[in-house]
């Protein structure tokens, strides 16, 4: 995808090539763009991209590092909760391991350059909850819909690059139905949303007119 003003790049969109975080920006756009509890902040986004950006370059290092050391590595690369001498003993050991800590003192993004990505390169925008409550609840379970097919894409691709997994090319189909076991029909989410219910109340109705008068 280019910017939408056909300009240069945004950081994070050079960024997101350059450590090849396919799948990545699909998952920021969701994550920001859902609503409700689903919504995730652009400091926490920025937060989650410095750390997939971390991951990448220590793995291309061959280095491993346990969950903790790695949020560690993000804190003192963003100046955060992390003192001088933290700082100074976590860089030395990623520098003798051959990580190019430099580099990725450089990379590391803030909230801001997260939602230029997403709002100039993407063309996204966040919506606050508002309006019809079926036509939010239905847009939200779409935007899941499109980060679980994101992140599927994204696994799917990395392990058809080694010997685990063989496959051609591919798409991932996700269907979202809806169940009443009580009328035992069956909708497609957006179909049970756009219709304002199953057939439960027709249900009744009809056995209602079937009883016997007493």
């Amino acid at each position: 995808m280019t910017d939408t003003d056909g300009g240069r790049r945004t950081k994070v969109a050079r960024l997101v090539d350059e450590y090849d975080l396919e799948g990545v920006g699909d998952e920021l756009e969701a994550r920001w763009t859902a609503t409700g509890d689903d919504h995730t902040s652009l400091r926490d986004l920025a937060a989650e991209f410095n750390r997939r950006l971390v991951e990448a370059e220590v793995d291309e290092a061959g280095v491993r590092l346990s969950a903790r050391e790695l949020d560690a590595v993000v804190r003192s690369l963003t100046g955060d909760d992390v003192t001088a001498a933290d700082r100074t003993q976590l860089r030395r050991r990623l520098e003798r391991e051959g990580v190019d800590v430099d580099a990725l003192d450089c990379d590391v993004v803030t909230y801001q350059a997260v939602r230029s990505y997403l709002r100039e390169h993407r063309g996204a925008e966040y919506e606050r909850d508002g309006g019809d409550r079926a036509t939010n609840a239905s847009r939200a379970i779409g935007k899941l819909r499109g980060r679980l097919v994101s992140v599927a894409e994204s696994k799917l691709r990395a392990l058809r690059k080694t010997p685990a997994l063989t496959l051609g090319e591919f798409r991932v189909l996700v269907d979202v139905g809806v169940l009443c076991t009580d009328c035992g029909s069956r909708y497609g989410v957006a179909e049970l949303l756009s219709s304002g219910g199953c057939n439960c109340e027709e249900a009744t109705e009809q056995e209602a007119a079937t009883e016997p008068e007493e």
